[in-house]
């Protein structure tokens, strides 16, 4: 079945970017001139999604108006042939996808926000892509693609995944896998923040999934985690491999995390590097910049 379907968990609350999220949901944090959120959702309609599920909770009404139209501003802009591009590149977010919201009531982690979705979902497979992580893709290679091509070839669930320095592995959680293709390989274990002697590989899950529709089931069967008193993502998803039904995709391309300080600020340095408006002016910046602080 043609994966047409993802969500957006959006429902944090970013609280690695106070205070700046106090009032701004981190997910609208710029990257230069666009929100976070849009180059999230620009990657999933890249990789053939047209139905997209934002998960959101109370103070995020912002995500909402982004990717609704604005009728005085675009009235203002539409008749002036000078502000042409300020007017496509404000009418182009709602136009990007069919995008529906829907509010977590109360903050209980990732694997209730996905729970949240069930019914949009209707029994197909469908992809997630995490709001904390913007992921810059090879031109025509969305992220969120390669794991939809892989998952259509093996018909198992899929994460994306990089080797990140053994030292940061504590951060996120640690695979045990073994190699079926190139980049493609079967995972049997996820050890959710590992102590160092936990871990077995340097490859850890970075904001982007595709899932069968089963995993819901995954959900409702998995306990409570006691130290967090939440069910937990990574455990449904270890019920999955150890089913056999969970590969790990080596992704090609850069993930920024939009819920760090520092993600924040290098997303914004190498996007504006690129930039095809600012990007030479950027640079030409940055060097003198450095020169000034040597």
């Amino acid at each position: 079945m043609k994966i047409t379907k993802a969500i957006i968990p959006a429902a944090g609350l970013g609280t690695r970017v106070l205070p700046a999220s106090k009032s701004v949901p981190k997910e609208m944090l710029n990257i230069v001139d666009k929100p976070a959120i849009q180059y999230i959702v620009e990657e999933a309609v890249a990789a053939g999604i047209t139905d997209i599920l934002i998960i959101t909770n109370r103070g995020k009404g912002a995500i909402e108006d982004h990717f609704d139209h604005s009728f005085e501003l675009e009235a203002n802009l539409k008749g002036n042939a000078s502000k042409k591009k300020i007017y496509d590149d404000v009418v182009y977010p709602s136009n990007l996808a069919n995008i529906y919201f829907i509010r977590q009531k109360e903050t209980k982690g990732l694997a209730n926000a996905i729970a949240c979705a069930e019914k949009f979902i209707g029994g197909e497979p469908f992809a997630i892509l995490y709001g904390d992580d913007v992921i810059a893709s090879p031109e025509g290679k969305p992220v969120i693609g390669q794991l939809i091509d892989a998952y259509e070839k093996y018909g198992v669930g899929c994460v994306g995944v990089k080797e990140v320095p053994r030292a940061e592995v504590p951060k996120y959680c640690s695979l045990d896998v073994t190699p079926l293709e190139e980049n493609i390989m079967s995972v049997h274990n996820i050890i959710e923040k590992p102590a160092p002697e936990q871990i077995v590989s340097c490859y850890s899950i970075l904001g982007r999934v595709v899932m069968p529709p089963s995993i819901f089931d995954y959900i409702r069967r998995t306990p409570t985690d006691e130290k967090h008193g939440e069910v937990l993502f990574t455990d449904s998803m270890v019920m999955l491999a150890r089913d056999g039904s969970l590969n790990a995709v080596d992704f090609d391309g850069k993930r920024y995390d939009m819920g760090n300080k520092l993600g924040i600020m290098k997303a914004n340095c190498e996007f504006a590097l690129n930039h095809e408006e600012i990007g030479e002016d950027f640079k030409e910046y940055l060097k003198q910049l450095v020169k000034d602080f040597d």
